[in-house]
């Protein structure tokens, strides 16, 4: 029989989400404890040191964003935001077979900071690049209300409807799709690929940064610590069997120890298929939330990290133009981005996104295509030897965002009582990514603080956009401008 006792919050998972929700709480003086099922925090953001090289790896390679201002305010509170490594100058190199395509932001307003580099890319004929306008026009204007309608249809339907030319769709944005949401873009919900697009030429002059280490690195510890010393017990190894209450209530969780803990306020800042595993079977016959969980696909990818015998490049970060047939889609050489590293020979990482196309291939399989696909762009790579390898088959990288699934994120205040929701998939009108979960923990600790009659302040809203995007958004507010096309109401 296992031990019981009582706090006033109890979270489940030590992510983003849960951490960030658990530092919002640090000071609230509320009994506060954090429950991780690995032996390990970080949830999808984890990272750890390697046996062979003691050199850090982590779940996968991931960015970050300038416009990350609830990641970044993390960070801030737990003194690390100097572990981010910034590419400054240019936005992104994406290789065409040996050639690269600089991508950089002009001194220009948006969204006209792209256009040079758009402009420049002589791969693709500027009738096909000007088939694109009517979608960033149409892009520029949209509401909130309006993506979530574009939700029920495909990007590729969209854009076709805009009369995107077949050659654009797969050049841009099948490369967009697949890179930013992590799904084909025939597959990718139209309102969550129209969200970020909108969101990328409505502001001008952000940056893209990288972790000085492995990612959980950047924020694990320092977390930990803070939560720690403040009273916060955090607890990993801690599997949780199901949430306690009824049908209208959460009231706390018990273990697969038997372990009970009652609390006021249970987080659950989980995956939805962990939560539709931990959710309580009332819930999810009686509530829309719970119901919807079923939507919610995860993507796999596959992850691999090559440490070459040699230096291959002074860049931090590339990409290759979009090909269904190919492994990997964007490249990091982590020797030109840790801090110290810049003699060292490259330690280059890379992402197969929505894996499914590396089914069924061996590890040595995997790494022998993916040096190749490197050595496309650095021809260096093919006469180098690999010195180790290591791959990461990863079950989820974020939900899959198909039609259907953005009407589909839940609010952080779920309809049971007790229970609220934080991470990277709930309804924060982002896409799927740490700033999503770090916001969605910040609501979360607001939320229990606002019940505690001690409302605070602490998730940060994201920046109106600007320029050209910022005009027509703000006319569209007033006029009765077709920013949806007709025929897509009845959709």
């Amino acid at each position: 029989m296992g031990s019981s006792r009582e706090v006033d919050v109890v979270v489940v998972g030590g992510g983003i989400a849960g951490l960030t929700c658990a530092v919002g709480l640090r000071d609230s003086g509320l009994s506060v404890v954090v429950l991780e099922k690995s032996s390990g925090l970080g949830g999808r953001a984890r990272s750890w040191i390697d046996d062979k090289t003691g050199d850090p790896v982590h779940i996968g390679p991931h960015i970050f964003l300038s416009e990350y201002p609830n990641m970044l305010r993390l960070l801030e509170v737990l003194g690390t935001r100097d572990k981010v490594v910034w590419q400054r100058g240019q936005f992104i190199t994406i290789y065409d077979g040996s050639r690269p395509i600089v991508m950089k932001m002009a001194k220009l307003p948006a969204p006209f900071h792209l256009v040079p580099s758009v402009i420049r890319d002589s791969t693709v004929p500027h009738k096909d690049k000007l088939s694109g306008l009517p979608a960033s026009l149409f892009a520029m204007q949209l509401s909130e209300e309006d993506i979530l309608r574009l939700d029920r249809i495909s990007a590729a339907s969209l854009l076709r409807s805009l009369g995107v030319t077949d050659r654009y769709l797969e050049r841009f944005w099948a490369f967009t799709s697949m890179s930013i949401l992590n799904v084909p873009v025939e597959l990718c919900s139209a309102g969550a690929l129209m969200r970020f697009y909108g969101k990328m030429i409505g502001h001008a002059g952000y940056d893209i940064g990288f972790p000085d280490g492995g990612l959980g690195d950047v924020f694990v510890p320092a977390a930990k610590a803070l939560l720690e010393r403040a009273g916060i017990e955090v607890r990993t190894s801690a599997s949780v069997e199901t949430f306690d209450g009824d049908r209208e209530r959460a009231t706390g969780v018990t273990l697969t120890d038997g372990t009970r803990i009652a609390a006021r306020h249970c987080v659950a800042a989980v995956p939805p298929q962990a939560l539709r595993r931990l959710a309580r079977r009332e819930w999810l016959e009686a509530h829309r939330t719970f119901q919807g969980l079923v939507a919610f696909q995860p993507c796999p990818y596959v992850s691999v990290f090559l440490w070459f015998d040699r230096k291959l490049t002074d860049q931090q970060f590339w990409a290759r133009v979009h090909d269904p047939n190919d492994l990997n889609c964007d490249f990091y050489d982590l020797s030109n981005i840790h801090t110290g590293w810049r003699d060292r020979p490259s330690l280059i990482t890379c992402n197969t996104i929505y894996s499914h196309r590396a089914d069924g291939m061996t590890d040595a399989e995997i790494v022998a295509r993916t040096v190749k696909e490197i050595a496309e762009a650095l021809p260096e790579a093919a006469r180098a030897k690999v010195v180790h390898s290591v791959v990461n088959h990863i079950p989820m990288a974020i939900h899959c965002p198909y039609p259907g699934t953005e009407q589909k994120r839940p609010e952080v205040r779920s309809e049971v009582r007790g229970l609220l929701l934080a991470g990277d998939w709930i309804r924060t009108a982002l896409p799927s990514s740490m700033e999503s979960a770090a916001m969605a923990g910040w609501r979360a600790a607001e939320h229990i603080l606002e019940g505690e009659g001690r409302p605070r302040s602490l998730a940060v809203p994201h920046k109106e956009t600007t320029g050209l995007p910022g005009a027509l958004r703000r006319v569209a507010r007033v006029l009765p401008l077709h920013r949806v096309p007709m025929w897509m109401h009845g959709v």
